[in-house]
């Protein structure tokens, strides 16, 4: 037997796929299957044999029930996140996302795996209703924080009713919403693309979310004085990133701030004389800064 057939005949014959919890099992059943469905069934140019039609057909209808049972489960997510049910709702798919965080063993690393399969589809972000400018020299491309980073750090901070979180460089907003459906904080994103800004808005609105907001607006000239906790995964560098920094360190003048970081700009805010690392900085995991006394 082929490696696709096996494939098939086990997933065929496994009949607990078909359980909530087995989203991770699914998606990584749907993951193996992608890599053979990217073909067509026949032949390739005449001569080399693909995947015989019979076969084929199998495994697509697998796939589409697979992905079905998903998408029912993310609305059935949505459903409770609108009735206001998020803050206990994802501890079940996401281990070691409490409050003491989890393991650094088990988010390390800079990879996408079933945790973000499952949040976009709870957070069904549209796509941009206007094409992405080109970014300006400095901006960095977006790329989203992924999932297991972006709850990690939030049960590490541990949020509380007088903590603002504000999320530099939001793009689609990933980090204030589960901020606001996990832990009921108090969130806002600041993103200098418009298109971004109105995806996410369009996802909070459709959850019933009160307590984030989004903001298009230019990171150097942003007002950072309701924030407890800014977060960035590098949006920028260079002239930018200094000009950010700047204005916390005005902030932190004032009060006590924390400053959390993902990605190259680690380095660079672990320099700042007025800022503390919280633990140590380990690579590929997001870090806590405090700001000193």
């Amino acid at each position: 037997m082929s490696a696709l057939q096996i494939l098939v005949t086990e997933l065929e014959q496994d009949r607990s796929l078909g359980e909530p919890d087995r989203l991770r099992q699914r998606i990584e059943a749907l993951d193996h299957l992608e890599a053979y469905l990217l073909g067509e069934p026949g032949q390739v140019d005449g001569s080399e044999p693909t995947i015989e039609a019979g076969l084929y057909d199998r495994a697509r209808a697998i796939s589409a029930k697979l992905e079905g049972i998903n998408c029912e489960l993310y609305q059935a997510v949505r459903r409770e996140i609108q009735r206001g049910a998020g803050p206990d709702l994802l501890r079940r798919w996401a281990p070691g996302s409490g409050r003491n965080g989890g393991a650094a063993s088990r988010v390390s690393g800079e990879g996408y795996d079933y945790l973000d399969v499952l949040i976009c589809g709870v957070l069904q972000f549209d796509e941009p209703d206007a094409e992405v400018a080109e970014l300006a020299a400095e901006m960095v491309f977006y790329q989203p924080t992924p999932a297991r980073h972006i709850l990690d750090l939030l049960g590490r901070l541990a949020l509380t009713e007088r903590d603002v979180l504000v999320d530099i460089g939001s793009g689609l907003g990933h980090v204030p919403l589960l901020a606001s459906i996990r832990w009921g904080a108090r969130s806002v994103g600041i993103e200098l693309l418009a298109a971004y800004v109105d995806c996410a808005r369009r996802s909070a609105r459709a959850l019933n979310l009160t307590n984030v907001t989004f903001v298009q607006q230019d990171a150097r000239s942003a007002d950072y004085s309701s924030g407890t906790v800014f977060y960035l995964y590098t949006p920028f560098i260079g002239t930018i990133l200094r000009a950010v920094l700047d204005s916390l360190r005005r902030e932190a003048s004032g009060r006590e701030i924390r400053v959390c970081t993902y990605g190259p700009c680690t380095s660079t805010v672990a320099e700042e004389p007025w800022l503390e690392v919280v633990g140590t900085v380990e690579t590929d995991r997001t870090a806590i800064f405090h700001s000193r006394d």
